[in-house]
């Protein structure tokens, strides 16, 4: 994806600024943009997400109104948001938000995407270091808890035809990470993820299905907690390219799905009947891969 500039106008609460944003509530600051078609009319419905700037977590994702316009009240920080819609090419760019401060980052005009060349048939592998599998889930009461899995492996086998193609992954339950240790070792326990009788996720699919432009639809089984249930990954593929150490050639995807935790026997409404402070039933997933090609065959059954 295109790195975009958004330069940004501030004015001051107190002062003259633009008149479309709001005065900022204390102790925060406004951002807007406006979202232009290729044609440079306004853009409905654009898909506007503003992480953190350090940690990738998302704070806002939202959609343009009627008028092409993106409104948002954030806390002061960097941050980066992405700009996006189908069939066009995203774009990226970074703000700085003052307490205070309404920030107009003008007008974001999204270009046709060129259609990405798709991964050549073979043996993929997944890159832990540039690889994410990441988790929301609001906290029973409070705000959201952030997650990933840090340990994973594997890989996928790319068909003569993309939808003919095999992916599989094993991910080691007890790398759960939420930044908070006593959060961490409840989740490793047998209230949650019971890591002792159960220490691996797997997941695997033979099922890809094109939706349109970069848009594809993965379909498999996700086991976890000794139960086995479908699972659908709304994926966007970024990309082929040559890029790293050595120039290997490289393979990029963000998929994203939700799960509830019912389907695999986490009981959390029993849990807070026993007063256990809980993380809610559904659980946003997001995977950020990116994959490096190791020839043809299969890719090495994860341990």
């Amino acid at each position: 994806m295109p790195l975009g500039l958004l330069r940004g106008r501030r004015s001051r609460a107190s002062g003259g600024g633009t008149p479309l944003l709001p005065t900022p509530p204390r102790g925060s600051g406004v951002l807007s943009c406006e979202v232009l078609d290729p044609m440079g009319t306004a853009l409905r419905g654009a898909e506007i997400t503003v992480y953190e700037a350090v940690t990738r977590t998302p704070v806002v994702t939202a959609t343009s109104d009627p008028f092409g316009r993106f409104v948002a009240t954030l806390p002061p920080g960097q941050y980066q948001v992405v700009v996006s819609a189908d069939s066009l090419e995203s774009v990226r760019s970074e703000v700085t938000v003052a307490s205070g401060e309404r920030v107009d980052a003008g007008s974001v005009q999204l270009m046709p995407s060129p259609l990405k060349e798709l991964p050549i048939a073979g043996s993929w592998v997944f890159d832990p270091p540039h690889t994410a599998i990441r988790f929301i889930a609001q906290h029973v009461g409070m705000a959201h808890v952030h997650g990933r899995f840090t340990n994973f492996k594997g890989g996928i086998r790319i068909g003569e035809r993309m939808e003919d193609s095999h992916i599989e992954i094993t991910i080691d339950a007890a790398s759960i990470t939420t930044g908070n240790k006593t959060r961490d070792t409840h989740l490793r326990s047998a209230d949650f993820l019971d890591v002792k009788r159960y220490p691996y996720l797997h997941f695997s699919s033979d099922r890809l299905i094109h939706r349109h432009g970069a848009k594809w639809t993965v379909q498999g089984a996700l086991s976890m907690h000794g139960i086995s249930r479908s699972v659908q990954l709304d994926t966007n593929y970024l990309g082929m390219v040559n890029g790293g150490y050595g120039e290997e050639l490289r393979c990029a995807a963000l998929a994203t799905s939700e799960l509830h935790r019912e389907d695999f026997t986490l009981n959390w409404r029993s849990m807070l009947a026993r007063g256990i402070a809980v993380v809610g039933p559904r659980i946003k997933l997001e995977l950020d891969v990116q994959a490096m090609f190791k020839g043809p065959g299969m890719p090495t059954p994860p341990e």
